[in-house]
């Protein structure tokens, strides 16, 4: 059968300590029922990466020879190859109007948090324009609290691949594990709040006892 993990071969999943995109990865690999062998890589060495898949970041799984690389094309790999149970809806509409949202979380809501990671490298940092990035940050959170409004998840009451795409990220909203000291964790943690957004904080807990999730 075309979702049957049983007839495939191993499935191995390169990842380092915290990483969010690889959080993504492993939400679906847990909602599918699926066991990925992981291989350990520190980021001050990515050499085993490079030669895996021609490029420094992860994750990387190795699909049994089918190597595939960036979290978004990870998932929607995963789903051709393990259908069931699904992360896409079957409704073509529904499925575009999810890859918009990808894209839109991708491109345009990532865009502050990497910006003040980048300023605070700076020999000298604009406070003003941290504090107009992190607002945009605390203003989106109030577009998940309205998307939560009557349902589970961002897309439906089923977990999806948008579920698995905005929470690794979110969850900063709520908590950060004492251990995770990375600074892009750091700024998600202090420019998010689940304050008055009741509907974000219950998502997160309900995501956060998945498998796969970290800490789960």
């Amino acid at each position: 059968m075309p979702g049957d993990a049983s007839n495939r071969g191993v499935i191995r999943l390169y990842r380092a300590a915290w990483s969010t995109n690889v959080e993504r990865a492993t939400l679906a690999l847990g909602h599918k029922g699926i066991e990925a062998e992981s291989i350990w890589i520190e980021y001050s060495d990515r050499s085993l990466v490079e030669q895996v898949s021609g490029q420094p970041l992860v994750p990387v799984i190795d699909f049994d020879g089918d190597v595939v690389f960036d979290s978004p094309q990870i998932i929607a790999r995963l789903e051709e190859l393990h259908p069931e149970p699904p992360l896409s809806p079957r409704d073509a509409a529904r499925r575009a109007e999810m890859d918009i949202f990808i894209e839109w979380f991708e491109h345009v809501w990532k865009r502050p948090p990497n910006e003040i990671e980048r300023i605070l490298g700076l020999p000298e940092t604009d406070p003003h324009q941290i504090h107009e990035l992190a607002g945009l940050m605390d203003e989106w959170l109030d577009l998940f609290e309205r998307m939560l409004d009557g349902r589970d998840y961002l897309f439906a009451d089923e977990f999806s691949a948008a579920d698995c795409i905005a929470y690794p990220f979110l969850k900063y909203a709520s908590y950060r594990d004492p251990e995770d000291n990375e600074l892009f964790h750091r700024i998600l943690d202090d420019h998010q709040s689940v304050k008055e957004r009741p509907r974000v904080a219950a998502w997160i807990e309900r995501i956060r006892k998945r498998p796969g999730a970290y800490g789960a």
